[in-house]
């Protein structure tokens, strides 16, 4: 089996507690993750080959987190050893990195010193059949948003499949041009885009309409949704598949169902419900997974949105960055929301 390419930034997350209580107990839990890091841990949990590719510094801390990379099974052969620092974010315990809580600590990490032609793309693609980045990494800088472009160029003249995450984080982009004006000739080379109807909006420029609607209501989300899809698909001719998620706060817990648009077909999760959450990092990336592992498998679209969702929801009592979910495990969610 060909293996999925998973590249972005690794990134450390401090977890304090709220307040001040981690300060007088000395105590703040430190996790490894970052977007692509965390698909590429689910993809090879499930037994799917998984490269990943990214920077540390070739310092003690760099070399700890490439060695437990590795040791999960991951190939890190195309690993960037530069630079002085791994990348670090704070978020307080229990929240989501939508929260205004959230602090990134990013700049002069080894990642976002990186330039074009810091990687040798043909080596670091062979073997390969699937190409994922997300949306992180282009705020971090110029460089590092035309070394994005150069992957997808190349990962086009091989006939890679690509795939990217629209995940939108409002603060990485304070100080860097219009998202508007750089995240669409990335997506351009795409060929399946993840997401929500907002960060379309956000990063792409792709509007929806959602006023007025209930949100515990999937079939009404579901139809602007599609509608967004429809936006993606006129803008991205290559665009094939566009999964939309969709995760609502309520009184007691949340829901969380999502979307599949494919351009001849649609399909909608279960809705999940929780009255309780464990950890709200990874779920989104936790879906990404799922959906790579869904489409390169064959699976219909029913199958694969379901699969999905009910892993992303799991990940929600999963404490840490990536999941640790067996298949069989995801199958029973399934099966108690069929």
């Amino acid at each position: 089996m060909e293996k999925v390419c998973c590249f972005g930034e690794v990134l450390l997350r401090m977890s304090p507690a709220f307040e001040l209580t981690w300060l007088q107990t000395n105590d703040m839990p430190v996790y490894l993750g970052g977007a692509e890091l965390n698909v590429a841990m689910a993809l090879k949990h499930w037994d799917i080959p998984v490269r990943y590719i990214s920077a540390v510094p070739a310092n003690g801390m760099g070399k700890s987190v490439a060695a437990y990379v590795a040791q999960s099974g991951i190939d890190t052969t195309s690993m960037i050893f530069s630079g002085n620092r791994v990348g670090v974010y704070y978020l307080p315990q229990g929240t989501d990195l939508r929260h205004a809580g959230v602090i990134y600590d990013r700049a002069h990490s080894s990642f976002s010193q990186l330039q074009p032609g810091s990687i040798d793309w043909g080596r670091a693609l062979e073997g390969v059949d699937w190409f994922h980045f997300s949306a992180i990494s282009p705020p971090l800088s110029d460089n590092v948003n035309a070394l994005c472009l150069e992957a997808l160029r190349a990962a086009e003249k091989k006939n890679i499949t690509i795939s990217v995450d629209l995940n939108y984080r409002e603060m990485l982009w304070a100080n860097r041009p219009d998202p508007r004006t750089v995240l669409p000739e990335l997506v351009s080379y795409c060929h399946v885009v993840m997401g929500n109807i907002w960060s379309a909006d956000k990063l792409l420029g792709i509007p929806n309409d959602n006023s007025g609607q209930a949100h515990t209501d999937a079939a009404q989300w579901a139809e602007i949704a599609t509608g967004a899809a429809a936006g993606i698909f006129a803008a991205f001719p290559k665009v094939h598949t566009v999964a939309n998620t969709f995760r609502f706060d309520q009184e007691r817990g949340l829901c969380y169902f999502a979307c599949l648009d494919q351009k001849v077909s649609r399909a909608i999760s279960p809705v999940f419900r929780a009255t309780t959450i464990v950890d709200r990092v990874g779920s989104g990336d936790c879906f990404m997974a799922g959906l790579i592992r869904g489409i390169k498998a064959g699976a219909s679209p029913e199958a694969i949105v379901s699969f999905a969702a009910a892993a992303a929801f799991g990940k929600l009592q999963e404490k840490g960055d990536s999941t640790r979910q067996t298949i069989e495990q995801i199958k029973k969610i399934q099966q108690q929301y069929a």
